[in-house]
């Protein structure tokens, strides 16, 4: 069993850096049942720091797993209207959400991959209008993660799924600086580094991107406008928070009809209980026009058949090679940590505060600007120590960005 005090610290980082939580306002919890006593000690932290309410939605893999099973399709597509007022009532009232995720890599590895397609898409489709909450920063929303024995299995393999599950506490306690005397203050250290590197590509001004690595060769144009984010962000409402523990990445949008190119994976992909791997999507024009996969190809398509926007990209990320999470020399089979140990992309849907102006524009206006739209945004990696980016200027010279895979550019300069 993991220390409880560095429990405690984790917790009280997730409501204070994470979600920044305030007193009199209330708390959504998404978490496992596997994870009952670590969530049990957020709910008596976020009460301790003045929350009116906690609510708290369960999961449990195995229940999952049996629906998926067993029940027919139109139950897996049909997403009860109490379960998205529930959302929509909490984010109306300014609620606060701390996502828990701990799921098991290869959970739904045996079912359908059109199965679990149809159930993503229709969960999307109805959450719809709560997903702007978070993704125009309406509300404050953090997502981090604890072990499970499945998990940690996955990671470690040879070790028993209590050694496992130690040894990935130690190393989410790392990586998320839980391991600091004071992680708080940590955070605050790292999220002023990330705001550097952010302003001083927002001062660049970057009309492309041209990423080269083995298997990748890629050219990334930039819409007009458009803002580079990373690490802390601020809510319409003024208040910071950290969308994702951890983080190491500055990211903007692609313009969604300007990426041409072929771009190759460096990790695995966990999607949907199934896990993509070595796989490689060309591009033409923004859409994606060819692919293929060494594992998951039958997932892989069924994401990119998600919608039209599917095929296109809504993220583009840079997170140098040096980034804990990349020397830890793990992959994590989860997307939250995976990610930030590379320079990855995004299938779906951008963030509309990735374009100045963005959170008051109608879809119509986003469209116009290069936005992409779609009911799905999956993150992945494309980074490593090979990879080499450069920047086109406004007045067309060409910079170095990255060299093999660390940052090309001086901040201080």
């Amino acid at each position: 069993m993991a220390d409880q005090k560095m429990q405690e610290k984790y917790a009280e980082l997730a409501l204070r850096t994470g979600v920044n939580l305030q007193k009199g306002q209330a708390l959504v919890v998404n978490s496992s049942i596997e994870g009952a006593d670590f969530t049990r000690i957020v709910v008596k932290k976020a009460y301790e720091l003045g929350a009116k309410n906690v609510h708290v939605n369960w999961a449990d893999d195995e229940l999952t797993l049996l629906k998926y099973e067993n029940a027919p399709d139109e139950v897996l597509t049909t997403i009860p209207q109490w379960h998205v007022d529930q959302y929509l009532s909490f984010a109306e009232d300014g609620a606060a959400l701390l996502s828990i995720r701990s799921t098991n890599p290869d959970l739904l590895k045996d079912i359908d991959a059109g199965r679990v397609a149809k159930a993503s898409k229709a969960g999307a489709e109805a959450m719809k209008e709560f997903r702007n909450y978070t993704m125009n920063d309406r509300i404050p929303w953090s997502i981090i993660s604890i072990p499970t024995g499945d998990w940690a299995k996955k990671i470690f393999p040879d070790k028993s799924t209590e050694d496992a599950k130690e040894s990935l506490w130690e190393q989410i306690f790392r990586i998320v600086r839980v391991d600091k005397d004071d992680p708080v203050a940590a955070w605050d250290e790292h999220n002023a580094t990330l705001r550097k590197a952010r302003e001083f590509l927002n001062k660049r001004e970057f009309k492309k991107l041209i990423f080269k690595a083995p298997g990748t060769d890629i050219e990334f144009e930039l819409p007009a406008g458009h803002v580079w984010k990373g690490g802390s962000a601020k809510t319409v409402s003024g208040f910071d928070f950290n969308p994702n523990m951890p983080t190491e990445e500055v990211f903007t949008m692609p313009h969604k009809y300007g990426v041409n190119g072929t771009v190759t994976s460096t990790k695995p992909l966990n999607y949907g209980g199934n896990v993509i791997d070595n796989f490689s999507l060309t591009f033409k024009d923004g859409k994606v026009v060819d692919y293929n996969a060494e594992q998951g190809h039958d997932t892989l398509k069924h994401l990119l058949d998600t919608d039209e926007g599917a095929k296109r990209l809504g993220e583009l990320a840079l997170v140098p090679h040096e980034s804990p999470i990349s020397q830890s020399g793990l992959i994590f089979y989860n997307t939250l940590f995976d990610e930030n140990a590379s320079c990855h992309i995004a299938l779906g849907k951008a963030y509309p505060t990735n374009i100045e102006g963005g959170s008051d524009m109608s879809e119509e206006e986003l469209d116009k600007h290069g936005v992409n739209d779609s009911l799905t945004h999956v993150d992945f990696m494309i980074g490593s120590a090979e990879l080499d980016i450069d920047g086109v200027t406004p007045d067309g010279k060409t910079e170095a960005v990255f060299r093999k895979g660390s940052w090309a550019l001086d901040f201080n300069s």
